[in-house]
């Protein structure tokens, strides 16, 4: 099954396996629960903000 899904974080929680695209490509694919915590994938689409003092 294929799933497009702008909410990120409900996207990786249902699927096993995940693509990551920008601006049409392909940017990062693998695993959604290692996806899930990638420090790439948590600052640009959860929201998260990685590597400032505290977080």
């Amino acid at each position: 099954m294929l799933l497009v899904e702008q909410n990120a974080r409900s996207a990786l929680a249902l699927a096993r396996r995940a693509y990551v695209m920008e601006s049409g490509e392909i940017t990062l694919s693998g695993e959604a629960r290692a996806l899930l915590v990638d420090p790439r994938v948590r600052e640009a689409y959860l929201g998260e903000v990685i590597g400032q003092a505290g977080i």
